[in-house]
């Protein structure tokens, strides 16, 4: 281990780093596909059809309101709430919503909440709409952004104390690894190319340095927001540690104390309301109408805004009158006070809700660079044990052991963006009407994935790592022509339609398959001249015939 502190660190550093790097190098790509999550399942379902934007004034949205109003009268005069969502951008989900209703029947006896159900309408007549055929199953981005904490063919518990042992290391792993390069801002600006091991080094000093805040913030908020699962003693010694009895915690934390009473028909108008939201927040930026009433006190009218993009992500601008006066009523007290709010933003900070389009495209450029630093530290382990390992002559048990870390790393860095990319090709080629194809989709991945640890293990090392991502480069770069044989949804109608003030999601999808591609190709070319043979000199400094250059 060493005798100094940075001899014990870098030791740390190493060993640390090596026994998880593979369940980091799988959570951090499946974690930052997830920034582009509801993209990557839009793309996954070509066959949906979302509601066009559309230029509200105040008069279109009244008029919405009370159709809207009257049709929950009629299918639930004596619900437990109503709730009308009006056309607008849902920050969330990326994408436009259109005009619905929702309703809550009161509870039946015995039971907490009532049944649910909900309707999308006509904006023109109010109307109920006729429910639109299913798009595809699919597992969609939520499939590989779930990936990256809950793993896959593990109980839940399981896999979240997996993923979070493996982040601790990898936090452990970043402090030592800052305490280890004494001269680490300078190691950053230090790349010397062609040096085999010193090559490795700086590769991995720099991109360590380029992201080192991102990579502190994501593994530490990553414990953070699962703190309760890590470290339930406090909780559980105050509450108890059953499910009956631990609902009390939540209860209290969110003053989720309040039973809902049946509601009517509100006596208030809207139109005055809606103008009301309308002049505080402007057009365009009313989402919501609820109407709902708590045992003992009025029944209330909430009119909410979209949710804005910011580090506090529960709080969310509302206005509150009186259901039958139309008197304003004070802001709704901040549940659980400053505790969720320090959660809301650690939560927020990990996964980027708060970001606009360039701060999600700077999370996945900093996502990319983690599995970068995360597959240049395995293979620099690899290749200085290697030629520790030639220098001393080793064999048996050391060099099956050296040898399964190489085929492990092969497989997990350029297996699992194939197998990744397979996951995309099996959302075109598996068939619609196919029984349990969501989980057919993820289990296409993890086949391929298993394959190229197989194929690893047949092939010589250096072939493995070319032909795997070689065939990466090339199953990147056929997903678009994939999708343009399979949907109508070809690479240049989207980009014809995004070029005419459309969306960018499925040309956006296209261009970074083939974007990815380049990244493979380059990557396999470089390998392939690293690890191409190189010719002995003769005596004369001339190359010498193949025979004896073999």
């Amino acid at each position: 281990m060493g005798n100094s502190l940075r001899q014990s660190a870098a030791w740390l550093h190493t060993w640390s780093g090596l026994v998880v790097g593979w369940v980091l190098f799988f959570v951090f790509v499946t974690g930052t596909a997830g920034y582009f999550q509801p993209e990557i399942t839009r793309w996954m379902r070509p066959e949906q059809v979302d509601p066009r934007p559309m230029e509200l004034r105040a008069a279109d949205v009244q008029g919405m309101a009370q159709r809207a109003l009257l049709r929950l009268e009629q299918k639930a005069p004596q619900a437990a709430s109503w709730s009308i969502t009006l056309p607008h951008y849902a920050q969330g989900t990326r994408s436009w919503q259109g005009l619905s209703i929702r309703w809550q029947h009161m509870p039946e006896p015995g039971h907490e909440f009532g049944l649910s159900l909900s309707e999308k309408l006509d904006p023109e007549t109010g109307a109920a709409l006729a429910p639109e055929p299913e798009p595809r199953a699919t597992a969609g981005g939520f499939g590989l952004y779930r990936m990256h904490y809950a793993l896959h063919y593990l109980p839940y518990l399981w896999a979240i104390r997996i993923v979070g042992v493996c982040t601790m290391l990898m936090l452990l792993a970043i402090i030592t690894g800052v305490i280890t390069h004494k001269k680490i801002f300078k190691d950053f600006f230090t790349f010397r190319p062609g040096k085999g091991q010193r090559s490795w080094l700086d590769a991995h000093n720099a991109i360590s340095v380029m992201a080192l805040p991102f990579f502190l913030m994501i593994t530490y908020s990553g414990l953070v927001f699962l703190m309760f699962a890590y470290m339930p003693a406090g909780r559980d010694l105050l509450y108890g540690s059953d499910k009956e009895t631990r609902s009390g915690f939540y209860e209290e934390l969110f003053d989720d104390e309040h039973k809902h009473a049946a509601i009517g028909m509100p006596a208030a108008a809207l139109a005055p309301l809606i103008t009301q939201a309308h002049a505080a927040w402007g057009p365009g930026q009313l989402a919501s109408i609820t109407v709902e009433r708590h045992e003992g006190e009025p029944a209330e009218i909430i009119l909410a805004r979209p949710p804005q993009q910011k580090l506090d992500i529960w709080t969310a601008d509302t206005l509150r009158f009186d259901a039958d006066t139309s008197a304003p009523l004070p802001p709704e007290p901040r549940a659980g006070g400053s505790a969720v709010l320090t959660q809301a933003v650690v939560l927020n900070l990990h996964e980027g809700h708060f970001a606009s389009i360039w701060g999600r495209w700077l999370y996945f450029i900093a996502g990319l660079l983690g599995c970068a630093m995360i597959g240049t530290g395995l293979v620099l382990w690899t290749v200085k044990r290697r030629r520790q390992h030639l220098a001393a002559g080793l064999e048996g048990a050391e060099q099956f052991g050296l040898r399964l870390v190489e085929n492990l790393n092969v497989a997990t860095i350029a297996g699992l963006p194939l197998a990744v990319a397979g996951y995309f090709w099996a959302n075109r080629l598996l068939p619609l009407d196919m029984a349990d194809r969501a989980a057919w989709e993820l289990h296409s991945l993890f086949a391929l994935w298993l394959g190229t640890l197989f194929f690893a293990m047949a092939r010589p090392l250096a072939r493995a790592w070319i032909e795997l991502l070689w065939a990466g480069c090339a199953a990147y770069a056929l997903v678009p022509l994939v999708n343009a044989l399979t949907t109508d949804r070809h690479l240049g109608r989207s980009l014809a339609e995004a070029w005419q003030g459309g969306d960018w999601v499925f040309a956006g999808f296209d261009l970074c398959m083939l974007a990815l591609a380049l990244v493979l190709a380059t990557m396999a070319r470089k390998v392939q001249r690293r690890l191409a043979p190189k010719p002995a000199l003769g005596p004369q400094g001339m190359a010498a015939p193949a025979g004896e250059a073999a």
